[in-house]
């Protein structure tokens, strides 16, 4: 099993949850986090006052998919998320070493 793992744009999230949707990939978990990449921020101008703001909101978006399907799913995220701009995030794919669903004592594939 693999956990894929992308920080995105908060402006992506449907777009990237619809098109799992599509492919069958309902599970995941969506959480509102902050961040801040190569880029450093944004500077911004306020009142005639610029100033920087270097951790900026993003969404961490995680689903735990049988190994076969890791670079489907991280496709699906990259093709949905992407703008083509600084900030589109990053993907990250990590092994799982096991699964248990609380409710029925289920394992691994199972359990997914």
């Amino acid at each position: 099993m693999m956990k894929v793992e992308a920080i995105i744009r908060p402006t992506k999230v449907e777009d990237v949850k619809n098109a799992l949707d599509k492919a069958g990939y309902i599970s995941l978990t969506i959480t509102e986090v902050k961040g801040r990449g190569q880029q450093k921020g944004i500077k911004q101008v306020w009142r005639g006052t610029e100033y920087a703001v270097d951790i900026l909101p993003k969404v961490k978006v995680e689903l735990v998919v049988k190994d076969e399907n890791a670079d489907e799913v991280a496709g699906i995220i990259q093709q949905s998320a992407h703008t083509g701009n600084f900030g589109d995030g990053k993907i990250f794919i990590i092994p799982v070493r096991k699964a248990l669903r609380i409710r029925t004592g289920e394992i691994d594939g199972d359990a997914l």
